[in-house]
């Protein structure tokens, strides 16, 4: 017989379920990175939007030269790998909301240059090559800059999530911004494109400019030493850090030779899969629904491993190799869920693992390390896929950087079981 005047459990699982879903969320109750992450999202759906327009534009200048988009691509990071290490010294020394609104103005005024340039018609390709460089120089301080700042926004113990939410945003905006821009290329062309990024920073801005500086984590006191000798304290941390410099060479690989992003989807849509505009932008959309996948995943984790980053670096390689031989849109497309998936599983574990295994004095310096070799070796990985595409066929030079992806993992492993051999012959009597 049912007792009716039994309390239902269904509030209480409910309640449940809500609070699970909220742990997600946690560390948007931080009202200045509340106002952080909603710009950012407005803003990176247009950086997304410019990159789409810039693939494009390249290939419609040049006659769809691989080795074209691959220069401009390496033209575009190649500061960010000549500056990267010292931009990690600015992130340690320079007050971090104050610099990336310097930052964040100038990559506006450098994305209404761009539309301009290209909606007065006046737009040619070495245009594209110098403002490709301009944008690397300043990423190349924003980038440390703007990583580092999310400690002093939230603290230690909501830091995972923060930097899942973080990426959450970015590969929410990956979804939307390509898809996008392939329709707003398709309907009113190239330049409302690159406009409509320039736009998408002022939220931003204006988010930052709107912080409550009184509530940010005070960071550790600026030393007096130079900048050389600062360097060198993050660089021998970084290579005397066993967990950290196994971090750095899995992510030195797969940077270099996987995270050309930019090359190899507008590459596959245009040399493979015969696409137009807004096939590029539904192909990078697809990579975008999985890389947000990812970041979710990552907002919900309660722990980050080393295991983690090592499974995802091996499958990213393999996922490179079959998307390299699929020749039909929609397996591509799927390949390109899963590849975004443990790409950013990937990115979010590797940045994860060392904001929190390095002290905050020398955070800077070594989150520009990992910018060093996931944003700035895309010049050497963009151009060698360019030019190796030109030369060998754009399927082969996409197989042989998923191997070198897999090289890298190996590699990392070799030097893992060389620290743990040289811990036990240590501690033997």
């Amino acid at each position: 017989m049912t007792n009716h005047n039994l309390p239902s459990p269904l509030p209480e699982r409910a309640h449940a379920f809500l609070g699970g879903a909220a742990r997600g969320f946690t560390s948007l109750r931080n009202r200045n990175y509340r106002l952080f992450w909603i710009g950012q999202l407005i803003s990176l759906t247009g950086t997304w939007m410019q990159t789409t327009a810039q693939a494009w534009l390249v290939l419609q200048l040049t006659g769809g030269s691989p080795f074209a988009l691959g220069l401009v691509t390496a033209l575009q990071f190649l500061p960010v790998m000549l500056l990267a290490l010292y931009g990690g010294v600015l992130a340690d020394r320079l007050p971090k909301r104050q610099t990336i609104i310097v930052t964040q103005t100038l990559l506006m005024i450098q994305a209404f240059v761009f539309g301009g340039l290209v909606a007065a018609g006046a737009i040619q390709i070495w245009h594209v090559y110098v403002l490709a460089v301009i944008q690397g120089i300043i990423t190349a301080v924003d980038n440390p800059v703007r990583q580092a700042f999310l400690y002093e926004m939230v603290g230690r113990d909501d830091l995972v999530n923060a930097v899942g939410l973080n990426s959450m945003s970015f590969n929410g905006a990956r979804i939307f911004g390509p898809a996008l821009g392939g329709i707003a290329i398709k309907l009113i062309g190239i330049s409302s494109a690159l406009i409509a990024n320039a736009i998408s920073f002022i939220p931003v801005i204006g988010g930052l400019l709107l912080m409550d500086a009184a509530q940010l984590f005070p960071p550790p006191p600026v030393s007096a030493e130079s900048t050389l000798t600062r360097l060198k304290q993050g660089l021998i941390f970084a290579r005397n850090t066993p967990i950290i410099l196994t971090v750095l060479i899995v992510m030195a690989f797969i940077g270099t030779f996987g995270f050309n992003f930019t090359v190899i989807v507008p590459l596959i849509a245009d040399n493979i899969l015969k696409t137009d505009e807004t096939g590029l932008g539904l192909l990078l959309a697809a990579l975008g629904v999985g890389a947000l996948i990812a970041a979710v995943a990552t907002a919900y984790a309660e722990r980050i491993t080393l295991r983690r980053l090592m499974i995802n670096a091996g499958l990213f390689g393999a996922l490179l190799c079959a998307l390299a031989l699929a020749n039909r849109f929609w397996l591509s497309a799927a390949l390109l869920v899963a590849t975004g998936v443990v790409a950013i599983s990937c990115a979010n574990a590797a940045n994860t693992l060392l904001q929190l295994n390095t002290p905050d004095q020398l955070r800077g310096r070594v989150i520009s390390i990992n910018v060093l070799l996931t944003v700035g070796s895309t010049p050497i990985g963009g151009f060698l896929l360019g030019a190796l595409g030109q030369l060998a066929g754009v399927p082969f030079a996409t197989i042989l950087f998923g191997v070198l992806c897999m090289v890298g993992v190996a590699a990392a492993l070799v030097y893992r079981r060389g620290m743990a051999g040289r811990s036990v012959e240590t501690a033997a009597p």
